[in-house]
């Protein structure tokens, strides 16, 4: 096994696929400066993706490119957090997704910054500019939701309800993440979580919302075992790829 490409290509697909998500709300969004917003995050997150595709790509080698990564692997080659691939919902469900996406990210390249890995380290040092500001976006969202009317706070807590069952998978080492933190590349998972957990309720408090007392944690996207979601997801992200094999513009 090749570690260091299992360990970039996930990276790379919890960008690829939750940028996907994101994507969707274009033209969509509850007003125009959001709409905005929502795009531009969901560009960086592409950004983000394709800089770890190219990267995994030159360690695969054998004239793989990134687009052969993202677009020409089945359902269950996909190693994304089963987060990044759930539904948008209504507005308040996007803000919560994204918010405990984006919380674990800015915690997870901090620590990536100081990769014995040169090329991982240089994409940390991009990208924890960029999920600094989608965090601030996300927690703004979360507060303003949940401290807004009865119902905005309803609603905001129903969706955390709903999505805190996917977040324990941030916090799973798996073989690659063990070997890559072994050879000081990768990232202790495990101890982001109480960081990561406080932060959280940092938020929550001030958005008049809570964590869920008993919830059961659900994971597997990083084995390749995904909801019926990704499915969907990827035939309409992989259909021009499909339809016409290698299209040039």
């Amino acid at each position: 096994m090749n570690f260091l490409f299992n360990y970039v290509l996930m990276l790379a697909d919890d960008a690829l696929i939750i940028a996907q998500r994101l994507s969707e709300w274009a033209y969509r969004a509850p007003f125009l400066e959001e709409d905005i917003a929502l795009s531009n995050i969901s560009l960086d997150l592409f950004g983000r993706a394709t800089l770890f595709f190219n990267y995994a790509a030159s360690i695969k080698g054998s004239d793989s490119d990134a687009d052969d990564l993202a677009f020409k692997r089945h359902e269950r080659e996909y190693v994304n957090l089963l987060l990044c691939e759930q539904p948008n919902g209504h507005f308040g469900d996007t803000i919560i997704r994204q918010f405990l996406f984006d919380s674990f990210y800015y915690l997870f390249f901090s620590k990536l910054l100081k990769s014995s890995d040169e090329q991982l380290a240089a994409i940390a040092s991009k990208s924890i500019k960029e999920v600094t500001y989608h965090l601030r976006h996300s927690s703004k969202w979360v507060i303003r939701l949940g401290d807004g009317t009865s119902e905005s706070n309803k609603k905001i807590q129903e969706s955390i309800n709903h999505f805190w069952m996917y977040s324990d998978e941030f916090f799973i080492m798996n073989e690659v993440d063990e070997k890559m933190q072994e050879m000081k590349v990768g990232v202790n998972r495990e101890a982001l979580k109480s960081v990561w957990l406080k932060n959280v309720k940092k938020v929550f408090k001030k958005a008049n919302v809570k964590i869920p007392n008993e919830t059961n944690m659900i994971s597997g996207g990083k084995q390749g075992l995904h909801t019926e979601h990704l499915g969907h997801l990827l035939s309409e992200m992989q259909y021009l790829q499909r339809a016409f094999p290698d299209a040039k513009w």
